[in-house]
């Protein structure tokens, strides 16, 4: 979860989706509620942010053509028994909104109803996903900063859970980097197809925060202990190969052949039989579903936690300072 899309540094920040509210505007009543920081060191974060606010510029979503449903954010197409959901703000690295959140959301429950055989989640563009967009968050409730993270932990919860309930086999089509949450949810997809050119980074702890999209039992899982520790713990990025050898990828494609030989391997899947794909992966994930609710459920309150903490805050100030020199 984790750095600004904008300035290219590689690194979103994911999980500052659910902080940055604090900057918006800044509203010093929601300030309050950080107790130990100082007016000045708030006034500072403010113009740090606004700063790299009017770098980036309005972030306009990009207008999908010929979808078969009506979204901002996205490209959803059904075609060869396949139901594509493509991430679709290109010009933003297919960084995530708060609109993009939900409306994921929906396509997921309208592709578990419709009558594709597979799902398919993939990104407009260069990039599969660089975490989340600077501007999230630029109301802030009247409950000020607590009310912000109790909403925003709760919308993150509904997200991962449309994944871990999804019924259908789910197909992660990795077209470029891919940052924070939409790393930490790969464990929950049946296939993960990656070009060559990939990058899977995860930095959590370099902002005080914690693991999100069930990453934390899912990881350990498909890598052991010590591999997903790297990941979640010590910010490592791995490569496409890297995270193919490490079980967090199917198989990784040169860019130049990428999308053809995708294509063949998912038309010859959409000739199975639905059902009994859908019924295979009820067995095959069935066994440890109430387990993934579980970790969802303690992984956004412990977020929730991180996010109010002092610790948090002056990480990620620390951050932005750091790169706002460079």
């Amino acid at each position: 979860c984790i750095w600004p899309h904008t300035f290219n540094f590689d690194l979103t920040l994911d999980n500052l989706l659910w902080m940055l509210d604090f900057v918006g505007k800044a509203k010093w009543d929601a300030w309050k509620s950080l107790g130990s920081v100082s007016q000045d060191a708030r006034q500072q974060y403010v113009d740090l942010i606004d700063s790299l606010l009017a770098a980036e510029g309005p972030a306009v979503a990009a207008q999908p053509t010929g979808s078969a449903a009506t979204f901002d954010t996205l490209l959803v197409s059904t075609e060869d028994n396949i139901t594509t959901i493509r991430l679709n703000r290109p010009q933003k690295k297919n960084a995530i909104t708060v609109e993009m959140y939900n409306e994921v959301i929906k396509a997921l429950e309208q592709a578990g109803k419709d009558d594709s055989v597979i799902t398919v989640i993939t990104g407009s563009g260069d990039f599969y996903c660089s975490g989340n967009d600077l501007t999230n968050f630029t109301k802030i409730p009247e409950g000020g900063i607590e009310q912000m993270a109790k909403d925003a932990g709760e919308l993150l919860r509904e997200f991962v859970k449309a994944f871990i309930d999804f019924p259908k086999p789910l197909v992660a089509v990795v077209n470029g980097p891919a940052v924070g949450v939409s790393v930490t949810l790969l464990g929950l997809f049946e296939i993960v197809y990656a070009t060559e050119r990939a990058t899977f980074h995860t930095p959590f702890s370099q902002l005080g925060q914690s693991p999100e999209g069930c990453s934390s039992y899912t990881f350990p899982k498909i890598m052991g202990n010590a591999k997903a520790s790297e990941m979640l713990l010590f910010n490592k990025k791995l490569s496409a190969v890297q995270a193919c050898a490490q079980g967090l990828v199917t198989e990784v494609f040169p860019d130049s052949s990428f999308q053809t030989e995708v294509a063949t391997r998912l038309k010859a899947y959409a000739k199975l039989p639905r059902n009994s794909l859908a019924l295979s992966k009820q067995l095959i994930r069935g066994t440890e579903k109430e387990r993934l609710h579980t970790v969802n459920d303690q992984e956004v309150e412990r977020l929730v936690e991180r996010w109010l903490s002092d610790e948090c805050m002056q990480a990620i100030m620390s951050f932005f300072q750091a790169k706002a020199k460079l």
